[in-house]
């Protein structure tokens, strides 16, 4: 299963469990730790991961060519008879991932973290996606021992909004490709100059206490996932004629906290936000395409979200 998968997998499991008669066994997520105290400790997990641990970097010197995450190998460093760890081998081929990472912060549930990302194509010069777009993407996801739990052979489509944390911090930063897509005589699709490289992220970015059941995830485990990203196309979750990232309004990245109208959804959900009984599509009263930009009342606050201005692009 993709991660999209897991996430609705994990709502079906909740409204199973909410519907058990006393016969039935239930399932139960433990109460979780504290945010704060356990990302110390998985920072200082994933620091250790990254001094001790590297990657073929030579493999990717020719800035010209396209990677694939196949190409990624990375390897513990080798260690005596006594566990320690000895030098790293070859250093004109391999660099230590904790020279070679850039460091991010972000800040969730009350909580901020560091995560740390591995950027092997600094030269891709597509689009950023905002935190709310479709991305076209290929990844695989690994622990810190190695386990694989989760990889797709074949580039998919995944909506930021219904992912980890993580991912929507990760992706924001890293550009799309340069060209594409090309349909190739197989049929397939090829993208090129693409953003590609390495996250490293912390469990209170990834599924902290509640990974998906059966994935082979553990509660609050720090996970890697290497991407090949190509596309990324910006979504209007409700049709209103407003890119749903242009809904956060208080800009915190957050947009199921924003509603206007008080009716318990959110703006980007919400076909009239400001409960007026105008749809928001038809207070584009000048019908450019952009409700954002009508305020007939002149009071700065523009026709979709102020419920004294009724005006439609309808009468």
């Amino acid at each position: 299963m993709n991660i999209k998968q897991r996430i609705l997998f994990v709502l079906v499991i909740i409204a199973t469990i909410s519907a058990c008669t006393p016969d039935e066994v239930e399932f139960s997520i433990p109460p979780p730790r504290d945010r704060a105290e356990q990302q110390i400790t998985d920072n200082d997990s994933l620091l250790n991961y990254l001094s001790t641990h590297y990657y073929n970097r030579s493999t990717f010197d020719d800035t010209s060519q396209d990677y694939s995450i196949d190409d990624i190998i990375i390897t513990q460093l080798p260690t005596d008879d006594d566990g320690n760890f000895l030098d790293l081998p070859d250093p004109d081929n391999n660099e230590l991932l904790i020279d070679a990472v850039q460091t991010f912060n972000s800040s969730f549930q009350g909580a901020d973290y560091e995560y740390y990302v591995l950027n092997l194509n600094p030269t891709a010069s597509g689009a950023q996606p905002n935190f709310t777009d479709d991305v076209s993407i290929k990844y695989s996801g690994t622990m810190q021992d190695g386990d694989d739990f989760d990889s797709t052979p074949n580039p998919i489509t995944l909506d930021l909004i219904s992912v980890i944390p993580g991912w929507r911090d990760v992706l924001q930063d890293v550009n799309t490709a340069e060209s594409g897509p090309t349909v190739n005589p197989d049929g397939t699709v090829s993208f090129s100059n693409y953003g590609f490289g390495v996250m490293f992220l912390p469990s209170g970015l990834g599924y902290f206490n509640a990974p998906p059941p059966g994935s082979g995830i553990f509660a609050y485990s720090n996970l890697i996932f290497k991407f090949e990203l190509y596309d990324a196309t910006p979504n209007d979750h409700d049709s209103d004629g407003i890119l749903s990232h242009l809904e956060d309004l208080n800009n915190n990245e957050d947009i199921t906290d924003d509603d206007t109208d008080d009716d318990a959804i959110p703006n980007f959900f919400d076909a009239d936000d400001d409960g007026d009984g105008v749809l928001t599509i038809n207070e584009d009263l000048n019908n450019d395409g952009d409700p954002t930009n009508d305020d007939s009342d002149n009071d700065g606050i523009p026709n979709y979200l102020d419920e004294d201005s009724t005006e439609s692009n309808e009468s």
